[in-house]
């Protein structure tokens, strides 16, 4: 009798835990012959299920569906001997699912592995978490998620419950743990492949904006000497810049070297000559303009002449009498005469 005294507060300890901690009671009916000694804890009337060896014992009339976020049992007589699979005698008997796995709907005898995308890292959860920006996930069952960066230096993920990452395209980069995008270079630098964790300055004789991609080569006429810049300097006046990795050069006394020159500019030698910030004509040029402007008039003067005695003796000609004909002697009609016959009219 004493010792059924103690055994039923010592199960009823044992039944307060596994309810608190919703753990299994395996244990606690492995002993079928203990289970037996605690039947006076039994205060309803007993509905025997089956005659398994240690079921006749349970009141199966207050079976319960197993919880979301919990699985049925078949490895404890609390479970096995409930008439449905998914039942249990209390939820506590029910066993939690186990991190990375999930269980939506009540009464259930399995839980579901969390899809790609998901996790979830605590037991017993009734539904998965999709992984978060700039993290992956690409098996089912997961308890986490896997940072894109430093897994995969370079990529990033711009949304939630993403299978993987995408690289930074050229241009851009990314240096930081969980990149859910990549930045673009700062001016005067450059990402020279795709999944860049750091950009690099741009070399002397190049430049590159903010909003561009890729460093550009100075224009003509422009020049950088040094590294990391987003703009080129324009050539100054009196220099010129043949290489834009360069310094300007200075322009020779006899040439000309407006801003923004690739090379020196010089007069034409022999015709011209530099006067100041112009070019002026040579004196030989000027004579040789004068003597080939005289000659050019001459000829000029000589076809008017020419053509003026054309047009005088044209008109001499249209203007002078008939002249008469020379005919042989002859005689008409017996009368010697030397004209043109007279016609009367008729």
């Amino acid at each position: 009798m004493g010792r059924r005294g103690v055994l039923p507060a010592v199960c009823a300890a044992c039944f307060m835990g596994m309810v608190l901690s919703q753990t299994t009671l395996t244990p606690a009916v492995t002993n079928t012959t203990l289970i037996q000694d605690v039947t006076s804890l039994t205060v309803t009337p007993v509905i025997l299920s089956s005659t398994t060896p240690g079921c006749f014992e349970y009141n199966i009339s207050t079976c319960e569906p197993c919880a979301p976020g919990s699985q049925y049992d078949n490895n404890t007589l609390l479970c096995w001997c409930c008439s449905d699979p998914g039942l249990c005698l209390f939820p506590g008997a029910c066993l939690p699912c186990t991190t990375g796995f999930y269980q939506p709907l009540a009464g259930q005898q399995q839980c579901l592995p969390c899809n790609r995308g998901f996790y979830t890292n605590f037991t017993g959860s009734p539904l998965c978490h999709p992984c978060p920006l700039g993290s992956f996930n690409n098996n089912t069952g997961r308890d986490s998620c896997s940072t894109c960066s430093p897994v995969l230096p370079g990529h990033f993920s711009s949304q939630q419950s993403s299978t993987s990452c995408a690289p930074c395209a050229l241009g851009s980069f990314c240096n930081t743990v969980g990149c859910s995008q990549c930045q673009m270079c700062p001016g005067g630098t450059e990402a020279l492949q795709p999944t860049a964790e750091d950009c690099t300055p741009c070399r002397p004789g190049m430049h590159k904006a903010p909003h561009q991609t890729m460093c550009q080569i100075c224009a003509s006429g422009f020049f950088q000497i040094h590294w990391g810049q987003d703009s080129c300097d324009v050539c100054p006046e009196n220099h010129y810049c043949p290489s834009p990795d360069v310094n300007p050069i200075k322009c020779p006394s006899d040439a000309f070297c407006p801003a923004g020159s690739l090379s020196p500019g010089y007069c034409m030698e022999t015709f011209f000559r530099k006067e100041g910030e112009t070019c002026e004509l040579a004196p030989v040029t000027i004579a040789l303009l004068v003597v080939g402007g005289g000659v050019a008039l001459l000829f000029i003067i000589l076809m008017v002449l020419r053509r003026r005695k054309d047009t005088d003796g044209e008109l001499s000609v249209a203007r002078a009498p008939l002249l008469r004909k020379e005919r042989p002697q002859g005689r008409y009609y017996g009368i010697p005469c030397d004209a043109e016959p007279v016609y009367a009219g008729w």
